[in-house]
C-alpha cells in the first residue's frame, strides 16, 4: 500500500471500536470521563473487571483509534497520544531515571531544550547538547550513565540534516534509547523507526492536524514492551488529549498527503526565490542546491517539507518584514493551511539563553516560514513587499 492511501486505509476509516460496527465513516466521539463496569464484571473470577475501557485517562475509544493509526503509520507496535507535542516529549523522557544522562542535539525545539533545562535538570536528569549533524559528536559526548539519544531532523529552526541511520546506529551499539522527533516531516515524509529509532514523538497539533485548531501530542514505540513502560507514564501523568481533539487529529490525518504536497511546493519555490533576494542573507531549506545536508537528507526522506528559514540582512528589516505581512499570519506554530511567520529568538526559541542563541546561529534577524495552502505567487509577492 502505498503511503496516500495508508493515511486513509489504516483500520480505522469506518467505525469499528463499539464491536457493532455501524458503517460510518468517521470515528465516533466518545465524550465520556468514564464507562459503565457492570456489563463485564465477573463473578466467577473474584470479582473481575473485564470491560476494555474503565476511566477515560487510561483509555478512550476516539484516543485509541487515533494511537492504532499513528501507530501503523510511522511503523512501530504502540502509538500513544498526549495533550500536546511537548507533554510526549516529556512523558518519553520521564522514561528515564535520576542520575541519567542524555544526548540530544543542540538546535532542538525549544520548548524540549527548556524542559531538559529546567523540569529534568532538577529531578537529575544530565544532558549534553551536540550538533548532530557530525555523527562523532555523539560518540565524543558518551558518558558511563549516558542512556539515551534525542533527535530531530530537520532540526527546529535552521533546517540542519542529522544522519539518522548513523546515528541510530551508534544508539543501537552502545545500548541507548533513540528517540527522534519527527514533526516536521511526518509518517508521509520520513519514517525513523524504519531506520532504527526505538520512540519518535510528534507534535500533532502541526502538520498532522493540519488546520491550526488543536493542540495535542503523539508517541510511537518500537516494541510492545517499550510500549507499556510509555504507557505507565501516560496513564501516571495524565497528560491525555480529549476525545474531540484526537478526533480532529485524525482528521487531519486523512488530508495530510495533499496538504503537505502541496505545501511544500510552495516551500521549494518560496526558498529559490529568497535566496536570490537583495534583502537576505542566508536561506535555510533542505531542497535547496547547496544545502549540507540535502544528500543525506535526500537519502532518508521523501521531499524537504515546507518549513523553511531566512535571515534578513538586519535585526530591523526582520521586525519589519513580520510588521508589513499580509497574507502570513505572524505567529507560534507551524503547519496549518495557512502560512505562519515565527520569530524564533522571541518565540519557539525564547527560553534559550541570549549567548546560547548566538552561538548555535539563532540571531534576531531569524524568521522561520512555515508555508501553508496560498497560492506561492501571492506569497512571494507578499514577502517581496514586506522585504522592500
Amino acid at each position: 500500500m502505498k503511503r496516500g492511501t495508508l493515511l486513509i486505509h489504516n483500520k480505522h476509516e469506518t467505525d469499528s471500536s463499539a464491536g457493532a460496527p455501524t458503517g460510518a465513516l468517521g470515528i465516533p466521539v466518545y465524550q465520556t470521563s468514564t464507562f459503565d463496569q457492570a456489563a463485564a464484571y465477573d463473578l466467577e473470577r473474584a470479582g473481575e473487571f473485564r470491560q476494555m475501557y474503565d476511566y477515560a485517562r487510561s483509555g478512550n475509544p476516539t484516543r485509541a483509534a487515533l494511537e492504532e493509526t499513528i501507530a501503523v503509520l510511522e511503523g512501530g507496535e504502540k502509538g500513544y497520544a498526549f495533550g500536546s507535542g511537548i507533554a510526549a516529549v516529556a512523558s518519553v523522557l520521564g522514561m528515564l531515571a535520576s542520575g541519567d544522562h542524555i544526548i540530544a542535539a543542540e538546535d532542538i525545539y525549544g520548548g524540549s531544550y527548556r524542559i531538559l533545562n529546567t523540569f529534568y535538570k532538577r529531578w537529575g536528569l544530565a544532558h549534553t547538547a551536540v550538533d548532530a549533524s557530525d555523527p562523532e559528536n555523539i560518540l565524543r559526548a558518551l558518558k558511563p550513565n549516558t542512556r539515551a539519544l534525542f533527535l530531530e531532523t530537520p532540526s527546529n529552526p535552521l533546517l540542519k540534516i542529522t544522519d539518522l541511520k548513523a546515528c541510530l546506529g551508534i544508539a543501537r551499539e552502545k545500548g541507548l534509547l533513540s528517540i527522534v522527533d519527527n514533526t516536521f516531516m511526518t509518517p508521509y515524509l520520513q519514517r525513523p523507526i524504519e531506520m532504527g529509532a526505538d520512540i519518535v514523538v510528534h507534535s500533532a497539533t502541526k502538520f498532522l492536524g493540519g488546520h491550526s485548531d488543536v493542540v495535542s501530542g503523539l508517541a510511537v514505540t518500537r516494541t510492545a514492551s517499550l510500549g507499556a513502560d510509555l504507557y505507565r507514564i501516560q496513564n501516571g501523568f495524565g497528560a491525555v488529549p480529549g476525545p474531540w481533539d484526537a478526533w480532529l487529529v485524525m482528521r487531519g490525518i486523512k488530508t495530510l498527503k495533499v496538504r503537505l504536497l502541496a505545501q511544500q511546493e510552495g516551500a521549494a519555490r518560496i526558498a529559490s526565490w529568497l535566496r536570490e533576494h537583495p534583502a537576505v542573507e542566508d536561506v535555510y531549506y533542505p531542497g535547496l542546491p547547496g544545502h549540507p545536508g540535502k544528500a543525506v537528507h535526500e537519502g532518508q526522506a521523501d521531499g524537504p517539507g515546507a518549513v523553511l528559514s531566512f535571515k534578513a540582512r538586519t535585526h530591523e528589516l526582520a521586525l519589519r518584514f513580520l510588521g508589513k505581512l499580509k497574507y502570513a499570519a505572524v505567529a507560534v506554530s507551524l503547519g496549518g493551511v495557512e502560512t505562519i511567520a515565527s520569530y524564533p529568538a522571541r518565540m519557539s526559541h525564547a527560553a534559550i539563553p541570549p549567548a546560547e542563541r548566538a552561538r548555535l546561529g539563532l540571531s534576531d534577524s531569524l524568521i522561520r516560514i512555515s508555508v501553508g495552502l496560498e497560492d506561492p505567487d501571492d506569497l512571494i509577492a507578499d514577502f517581496d513587499n514586506a522585504l522592500s
